[in-house]
């Protein structure tokens, strides 16, 4: 495999969950970093949601790695931002034996 070029800037955020006083929560998303990746398109589709319809977009997103456990290794459940774009992490796995990259597997959704 080629060395990816990791020139697009990410924003790693983590999802958090504040009581709203009623029983329930809000979820809102709480920056982690800034880490530096190569998104590489997959494949789309149209799907129908209950009131708009989404463009879902699959992505591969390489990063450097980091150990299990640092608050910047990407986990599934994550999302990356870049400006308007959001990018929902669905699974991470190391890119080589080696372990100097991380592959994220991961969706975005527009509405058209």
């Amino acid at each position: 495999m080629s060395t990816p070029r990791l020139n697009q800037e990410l924003v790693l955020e983590a999802a958090l969950r504040v009581p709203d006083g009623a029983g329930g929560y809000d979820e809102s998303w709480s920056g982690l970093g800034t880490l530096w990746g190569e998104v590489s398109p997959r494949s789309g589709r149209l799907t129908g949601g209950e009131e708009v319809t989404l463009s879902s977009y699959s992505h591969k997103i390489t990063v450097r790695a980091a150990p299990m456990g640092a608050s910047n290794r990407p986990v599934p459940g994550q999302r990356f931002v870049q400006g308007t774009r959001v990018f929902r992490i669905d699974a991470v796995t190391e890119e080589t034996s080696r372990g100097l990259y991380l592959i994220c597997q991961c969706q975005e959704e527009v509405a058209v």
